[in-house]
């Protein structure tokens, strides 16, 4: 009963399942959850997609998503701090998260969230063009996006996609990893007794141990819903249906580089899936003029380990940007 008076006095999201009394969460997350938000869902092909929402509608627009089996709480205590000068949306991709699963998972349908859920909130108005900033698997959707649809966006951050060169990849997946987007769409979810039982289930791909251990709890919890006295994923098994060709991920280094409009890459300085031969490789496939910005301490899964580097940095591309290119005027 004590640790429910003490966590009330905190944000929604901070729940004594994962949190106990919250005593050993640091300030500076605590007051980014309490950031005025927007939380809801629209409905785009009879489907529910969930959303959160930050700052001042007037402003220049970023749209955010996550990594594959993830969800936009990912950002959730990053895009706070980017409130003050930005209309932050943060979205679920679609059967991940708290969105329902719509249409099919292949490449080409997951470029098209992006327009969808920002035609859905209103982005395009008065001439915006939202810069989408895109973690992972996310990011890779998000090439396809500005692919579909090069003039509607005004540029894409790239954060920690996964490219290696031909010889390093085969050479991954000889190790028994898998590419994001792999499993089986048939295989039933699990379901657990107890929240603990699901915790000690929760990893993160590629494994790694993480700068602060709070949030992974914090994701974790996230990405689970309770099922009558159970808990399960929240996530569809069909997520896992599309093709995921190797030659996919064998050419998303070619992919990055060409596709249009201005593009920035954010990785972590540790991270097994963007490497410093990584970024030479970028440059040898023509993309010399790409910035490349890596997060020291930081692995795969940045804001987890870094959290306020990998805010700073994304705050200081999007002022750079802004300084590049006139914004649009607000009627």
């Amino acid at each position: 009963m004590n640790i429910l008076t003490k966590v009330t006095n905190f944000p929604d999201d901070i729940s004594p399942v994962w949190a106990g009394d919250g005593s050993h969460l640091p300030e500076w997350f605590v007051s980014a959850l309490k950031v005025p938000r927007e939380e809801g869902y629209v409905e785009i092909d009879n489907a529910k997609v969930h959303y959160f929402r930050w700052g001042d509608r007037s402003k220049p627009k970023v749209l955010m998503t996550h990594g594959f089996l993830s969800h936009a709480r990912c950002f959730a205590f990053i895009a706070p701090f980017l409130a003050e000068d930005y209309d932050v949306v943060a979205f679920d991709l679609a059967g991940m998260g708290d969105s329902e699963m719509r249409g099919q998972a292949d490449p080409e349908a997951r470029g098209r969230e992006f327009v969808e859920i920002a035609e859905a909130l209103n982005l395009f108005a008065d001439g915006h063009k939202p810069t989408i900033v895109a973690h992972s698997f996310g990011s890779g959707a998000a090439l396809t996006a500005v692919t579909q649809s090069p003039d509607r966006f005004s540029g894409v951050v790239i954060c920690d996609l996964m490219v290696l060169r031909a010889e390093v990849l085969k050479q991954y997946w000889n190790q028994r990893r898998s590419s994001p987007g792999s499993g089986d769409p048939d295989k039933p979810k699990r379901s657990y007794a107890s929240y603990e039982e699901a915790r000690k289930r929760y990893v993160l791909s590629p494994p790694q141990p993480v700068g602060e251990p709070f949030l992974l709890d914090y994701m974790a919890y996230h990405s689970m819903r309770r099922c009558g006295d159970n808990w399960t994923w929240k996530f569809t098994p069909e997520v896992f249906r599309r093709s995921n060709k190797s030659e996919e991920w064998l050419t998303i280094g070619q992919r990055l580089v060409s596709t249009p409009g201005r593009k920035t890459i954010v990785h972590g300085a540790k991270s097994q899936l963007f490497t410093k031969d990584s970024a030479d490789y970028i440059r040898e496939l023509g993309g010399g003029d790409i910035p490349i910005i890596a997060v020291p301490e930081a692995r795969h899964h940045l804001m987890l380990d870094q959290p306020l580097a990998f805010a700073t940095a994304l705050l200081s591309i999007l002022h750079l940007w802004d300084n590049q290119e006139p914004r649009p005027s607000c009627r």
